[in-house]
């Protein structure tokens, strides 16, 4: 089992930066990915930037096209802390933003909800004017 909370969401302008963070509570290097989601009101949950974490690993990282060169995903195994950094920020970026860990399997898809075991409660963004 594993619980996670999120942190560092809030109201940003376009163009505006803001850092996410999700503490997990046991080590991250025993957790096999982490990653983040998003969901704006009505529409589906999507996979924004997803890292392999496990020890061992050299903490491979995946975007989705729509954030690739803006948002970025690091791990701090010290502080077992997930991060989010978000740049140029866009409104079409606000949403409720999800931590997510997965246990390992096979034919892993890191952008697939279901493949995912742990979820945290969420932490809200929105880019305005």
């Amino acid at each position: 089992q594993v619980q996670l909370v999120e942190s560092g969401g809030g109201s940003v302008q376009p163009g505006g930066s803001l850092r996410l963070s999700c503490v997990a509570s046991r080590s991250i290097g025993s957790i096999y990915r982490v990653a983040w989601f998003r969901q704006a009101l009505g529409k589906e949950r999507e996979g924004v930037a997803a890292i392999r974490t496990e020890v061992g690993t050299i903490g491979t990282t995946e975007y989705v096209d729509s954030v690739k060169g803006r948002f970025t995903i690091s791990q701090d195994n010290d502080k077992n802390t997930v991060y989010l950094q978000m740049n140029s920020l866009k409104p079409e970026d606000t949403a409720m933003y999800y931590c997510a860990a997965a246990e390992p399997r096979l034919r892993f898809l890191p952008f697939l909800p279901r493949h995912y075991n742990y979820w945290g409660q969420g932490t809200q963004v929105t880019v305005s004017s």
